[in-house]
């Protein structure tokens, strides 16, 4: 048997994730009308296959269970839950949604960015879609990477907060406003690049370079006013230290090779901005 390859264009889970990230670029840059809601509500609504196999995605990502042999039966009744849809159906709508967005997006762009919990997708559609045609380790392996989900309880990330929000498609979208304006309201106290960055992150969600050319543009610009407030610092200790943190700059926030940016790198960057910050009141009392 030959391996079976994973196609994002054809996983609805993802579609829909790919989505969702659009809805909250529009609403972070106040873009009115959003095209990608009228797709949520068009193609993925409950009278639709697509929505049917999209609640299954849904089930298989949040639910969670401490027991293997529950997990495993859980496993078995969502998949044949999935054998019941009309993949006649299900196919063509895949075909005119992926259609649709193409109208509206470069499809690119829009596929590239990075969701949480990628490989329980994948190995979620080789199980919906190929499951009689996947060899033995492979069927083992997308299997088990789905009873080790579903079996460990994870904390939850910034980048994560999507995926935790209600299924249903208005109530996503209204929800995420809520949870940005707590988060604004509780982060008021960020100074104007901090809120720049956490802007920049957000919106990676749907431009997995933007993030990437923000910060390795930052990193000479907060490198250099921290060489500004090292210049007059009179404490020895205190000064040695920032030394240390100058020169640790490019290894704590290297942003690498690769397009998408990892947590490590925006919390470090947030912490930079806040010495930065601490260093300008200190230096203005």
């Amino acid at each position: 048997m030959r391996k079976v390859r994973h196609t994002k264009i054809r996983n609805s889970g993802l579609l829909f994730e790919f989505l969702l990230r659009q809805i909250t670029s529009d609403v972070l840059n106040k873009i009115d009308g959003s095209k990608a809601v009228g797709i949520v509500k068009k193609r993925f609504n409950e009278n639709t296959e697509l929505g049917k196999e999209l609640a299954l995605y849904n089930i298989i990502i949040n639910k969670k269970f401490s027991d293997d042999r529950k997990a495993d039966y859980f496993i078995n009744e969502v998949i044949k839950e999935r054998v019941g849809l009309n993949n006649t159906i299900l196919k063509r709508e895949k075909y005119n949604l992926v259609k649709e967005i193409q109208s509206c997006y470069d499809l690119q762009q829009f596929l590239s960015s990075k969701v949480p919990n990628y490989k329980v997708y994948a190995s979620t559609y080789k199980l919906f879609e190929y499951s009689n045609l996947l060899s033995p380790e492979e069927k083992t392996e997308s299997y088990f990477n789905l009873v080790e989900h579903i079996t460990t309880k994870n904390e939850m990330k910034l980048s994560e907060t999507m995926s935790a929000l209600p299924n249903d498609e208005d109530l996503r979208i209204l929800t995420y406003k809520t949870l940005l304006e707590k988060f604004n309201q509780k982060y008021s106290n960020m100074n104007g690049q901090q809120k720049d960055l956490l802007k920049s992150y957000i919106n990676n969600v749907s431009n997995t370079n933007s993030l990437k050319e923000y910060i390795d543009n930052q990193i000479p610009k907060v490198k250099t006013e921290l060489k500004k407030y090292s210049k007059v610092l009179k404490d020895k200790v205190v000064k040695i230290k920032l030394t240390e943190a100058i020169n640790s700059i490019e290894q704590f926030c290297d942003t690498g090779k690769t397009k998408n940016v990892g947590d490590k790198v925006v919390v470090q960057m947030m912490r930079y901005y806040e010495l930065v910050k601490s260093l300008k009141n200190s230096d203005r009392k």
